[in-house]
């Protein structure tokens, strides 16, 4: 799983809307191809923005409490939130420097 947390409906509370770092949450499934392709970009945002930021993911399968709390329709689909607001959101596959420019934002 890389260095990605793993938030799910009985963590986010704690680990996203009470985080006091910005938090990026990916939220995903094991059989969409797309996704496992974002895997890989969310575990080297993870290390590059260790101690800044957390960086995880959402099975959505396993936590469809948080899926339909956020209206996720689609995956992958990354939520950007700051204060335990949600401030911006990502659907598909984007490039690392798409996820990279919503990070600075929120960090810089």
């Amino acid at each position: 799983m890389g260095n990605a947390i793993e938030f799910n409906d009985a963590n986010f509370q704690t680990e996203v809307l009470q985080s006091d770092k910005p938090v990026v949450v990916d939220f995903s499934a094991t059989w969409c191809g797309p996704c496992r392709q974002l895997t890989p970009i969310i575990d080297e945002l993870a290390k590059e923005y260790a101690g800044k930021v957390k960086v995880g993911k959402v099975d959505i399968d396993q936590s469809q409490d948080v899926a339909g709390r956020y209206g996720i329709m689609s995956v992958p689909t990354v939520l950007f939130f700051k204060g335990g607001q949600k401030i911006d959101t990502l659907i598909g596959l984007n490039a690392k420097s798409v996820y990279k420019a919503k990070i600075e934002g929120m960090v810089g």
